[in-house]
């Protein structure tokens, strides 16, 4: 289980990659409509507190595979089969959701995900065989894996008032084993090929918007009430979702990971991106439920539903990858959208606004394209 070269010509994500990804759309949609109930019954806090925690597990187990592909993707059959293993934790972890959101209950998914991670400590001794120089990383992604799945397991027989406390513990225990690993050996990565892959994994996210965009003209050809609201909102939201599309694929994101460092960030932000654009679906659900008067939310908190994720996905994109091939126009512009975006609830209109605004962004970045890398606008 060799390396790959970090400099491969045409490496591209593979179709069991591809198939990977397809599960952990099962997972979103779970955790999107969940937070979207929560949200929608006026449980924000506790709503925002859960959706994190198992936002987390999605995303974590999703990252650490798709980094170790890009260096040590062999794709033979024991490969795969570790693999589909992955998958399967996934699609369990999917079922832990609601006990997770409705009970606290994190049984299912903490064992889920231990699975996954397993799996993964499995692939990381395989790789430690022929890794070469990154073997002494190989083997601390494997060992620290290991014991911090087992702490999880400790973790579920903690009793309920530290429970919570043990849980952070163990996010920042996961979260610190690739920073110690990379530092004592670091793994190969293949900058086009990773930066693919969180594309890829946007595009699924962005998905669900689309999916809750469709969910409001559903409404509409089941009721017939509420026809012209329910149909402005379902355009609105094919407008934002574009644009959220247009700006994060607007820098060439392949040079936002030039170093370890950077490639820290990159990884770590895009928890931020992530979890923003899957909450996006829940805030425009929480808009048809307005219309509709299904939800405890009153209008400014239910329009903050959607205006948050919004901004907190622009300007995570903007801090990891979009500033750093941008002019002084594109830097101003984009984080004063994202700020304008916030206070748009504050509005009579604030879908209409969000949408206005975000399509200005858009107008500038098409005006005003990607620096070369020598401070030149790209043609």
């Amino acid at each position: 289980m060799r390396a790959r070269d970090p400099h491969e010509r045409g490496r591209t994500a593979s179709t069991l990659e591809l198939f990977f990804d397809l599960v952990f759309v099962v997972a979103v949609s779970v955790a999107s409509s969940q937070l979207h109930h929560a949200l929608t019954d006026a449980h924000i806090l506790d709503g925002l507190a859960v959706y994190a925690v198992v936002f987390f597990g999605i995303w974590w187990a999703w990252m650490n595979f798709t980094w170790f592909a890009t260096s040590f993707d062999t794709d033979d059959w024991l490969y795969r089969v570790l693999t589909i293993v992955q998958m399967g934790g996934v699609l369990v972890l999917a079922a832990g959701i609601e006990p997770a959101f409705t009970r606290h209950d994190f049984t299912v998914l903490i064992l889920s995900y231990v699975v996954m991670r397993i799996a993964m400590v499995a692939q990381w001794l395989r790789a430690s065989r022929a890794a070469g120089r990154s073997r002494r990383a190989t083997l601390v992604y494997a060992g620290g894996i290991a014991v911090v799945q087992v702490s999880w397991l400790v973790q579920l027989a903690l009793p309920a008032a530290i429970s919570w406390i043990a849980l952070i513990v163990l996010i920042a225990a996961e979260v610190a084993i690739p920073i110690i690993a990379e530092r004592i050996g670091s793994t190969p990565w293949h900058p086009h090929h990773i930066t693919e892959r969180y594309g890829l994994f946007t595009l699924i996210l962005l998905g669900e918007s689309l999916l809750a965009s469709a969910n409001a003209i559903i409404e509409t050809i089941h009721t017939g009430e509420h026809v012209p609201a329910l149909v402005g909102v379902s355009a609105l939201t094919l407008i934002v979702t574009a644009a959220l599309w247009w700006i994060y694929f607007w820098p060439p994101h392949y040079r936002a990971i030039s170093s370890f460092a950077s490639s820290l960030r990159y990884g770590y932000i895009h928890y931020f991106v992530f979890a923003a654009a899957g909450a996006l679906s829940a805030g425009v659900e929480i808009q048809i439920d307005a219309i509709t008067g299904h939800t405890r939310l009153p209008a400014i908190g239910a329009a903050f539903t959607l205006s948050i994720p919004i901004a907190v996905f622009i300007l995570g994109i903007w801090w990891i990858a979009l500033r750093q091939n941008a002019d002084r126009l594109v830097k101003a512009v984009v984080p004063v959208g994202a700020v304008l975006v916030v206070l748009t609830p504050l509005t009579p209109v604030p879908v209409v606004l969000t949408a206005g605004i975000l399509i200005a962004v858009v107008v500038v970045l098409v005006a005003r394209p990607p620096l070369d890398g020598v401070g030149a606008h790209r043609p």
